[in-house]
């Protein structure tokens, strides 16, 4: 690699600002669906499409992305990104119809495609491996506050002004973010040495988006049609990635097993950090009748506290191995989920922040170290690889936490004659159900970390 100057932690800053922003916007909304669907007289389930058209484009974003890193320099793949980000905060400031809405929610996922797995690649590439989990915390930071904040930020700006100016105000801190990459991030000449395999994307293409549709009309007779779909996309992508001589993403990745538990564990986090960001604001503004400002103020501390651990979670990884910093986030992360649940019974805001700050403590020393322990175990070559394969999933994962949790909790709802009871023991049911998960991880990186390692 040619050797040039790259200044790290404002290169990370730089790609972490638009990864940062992707997901604010797309918490930020979820508070604005009622608005916009009596603003451009539009169903419940189209509105629903402001998030999955973009987490849609990032699915198939992030492992064509691990093509442009092969091929094009990380200075113009990052300028490129921040165009396509500021270009939809301006379509979306604007926009005078749902559609061109959707446009620019387009270009953001583009971007956030683009820039996330890029931030990454910056972190594995630059850092040297005793410094790595550190400097994967700073850019876990970028993005774990995010789906706390959200809430606020949209509520907040929906109610005094308009949902427009969710996007107007973010425009300075992409040009911030700008301004951070051109003065940190190099040109560096890359050496083309792969192929982009269109039957790859294609089939990708048809996975996530079959799925995603899927999950908006699970429960419905239709959602087999794109069930189908994506699971022609499945065996189409599963057969170019061993056939094809520059496959889009190579799996052969998947063959290491502490590999697979460590992203199981990764997935399961964000099942649990996406599951809570729908559960707790919901049921605030359901059963303790408070308003979306308020439900998103009581996320905020715990978010702030998992934020501020990622880093240091980091750190003690760097310092002491994997298993200490893992096992007792995992464990801390368990006991705060199950206080919460039970807490469910007898609601008090200040209950829901101490049980969410616990939570996010323990969630806050395990969540990147997860990732960081992983992409250690693979070579140099294989980092593109493991990298899109955490960032794919990491951003469909949360569409799938979402949806489980919103169908049970729905499920309860509609069958029970007193709708808050119902939304009680729906949003009880589940937490227990990723509960399970979590228990599930706990005992798999118990048994993986049992053996004398020097960890």
């Amino acid at each position: 690699m040619e050797k040039v100057k790259i200044h790290l932690l404002p290169a990370v800053l730089a790609a972490g600002i638009m990864s940062f922003s992707g997901v604010l916007i797309e918490t930020a909304m979820n508070v604005t669906f009622p608005t916009l669907t009596s603003e451009f007289n539009i169903s419940t389930s189209m509105v629903q499409w402001v998030t999955t058209i973009y987490l849609l484009v990032i699915s198939i974003m992030v492992p064509f992305s691990n093509y442009l890193i092969k091929n094009f320099s990380i200075r113009k793949l990052f300028m490129i990104a921040n165009f396509f980000f500021i270009a939809g905060l301006i379509t979306d400031f604007i926009s005078p119809t749902f559609f061109v809405l959707l446009l620019g929610r387009i270009l953001q996922g583009i971007s956030t495609g683009i820039a996330l797995p890029l931030m990454f690649h910056i972190i594995l590439t630059f850092t040297p491996l005793e410094k790595r989990g550190g400097m994967m915390g700073v850019g876990m930071l970028t993005t774990s506050i995010a789906p706390a904040v959200g809430p606020t930020y949209g509520g907040l700006l929906t109610s005094v002004l308009s949902w427009h100016y969710i996007f107007l105000f973010l425009i300075p801190i992409l040009l911030l973010s700008l301004v951070l990459g051109l003065y940190a991030i190099p040109e560096i000449s890359v050496e083309k040495n792969s192929k982009l395999d269109i039957t790859s994307l294609l089939g990708i293409a048809l996975l996530f988006s079959g799925l995603l549709v899927f999950l908006n009309q699970m429960g419905s007779i239709k959602s087999l049609f794109p069930l189908f779909i994506g699971m022609i996309g499945l065996v189409i992508f599963l057969q170019r990635s061993v056939k094809s001589p520059f496959p889009l993403v190579k799996i052969d990745v998947l063959k290491d097993k502490a590999f697979v538990l460590f992203l199981c564990g990764f997935l399961v986090c964000q099942f649990l950090l996406l599951g809570i960001s729908f559960v707790l604001p919901n049921f605030v503004q359901i059963v303790s009748e408070e308003n979306a400002f308020i439900a998103g103020l009581v996320m905020l501390p715990g978010a702030t506290v998992g934020a501020i651990l990622a880093p240091v979670s980091g750190r003690v990884l760097d310092k002491y191995g994997a298993k200490k910093p893992i096992l007792i986030g995992l464990i801390l992360a368990a006991i705060g989920w199950i206080a919460l649940t039970l807490l469910l019974k007898q609601p008090s805001l200040a209950s829901f922040v101490a049980g969410h700050v616990f939570y996010m403590i323990g969630l806050g020393f395990a969540y990147s170290n997860m990732m960081t322990s992983g992409m250690n175990l693979l070579t140099q070559e294989e980092y593109g690889d493991g990298n899109t394969l955490f960032n794919t999933l990491q951003q469909f994962s949360g569409a799938v936490a979402t949806s489980i949790v919103a169908s049970v909790i729905n499920i309860f709802q509609e069958n029970n004659t007193d709708y808050q009871l119902g939304t009680t023991i729906g949003a009880q049911v589940a937490m227990f159900i990723l509960l399970t998960l979590l228990l599930i991880i706990i005992i798999a990186c118990i048994i993986h970390f049992r053996p004398a390692k020097n960890n």
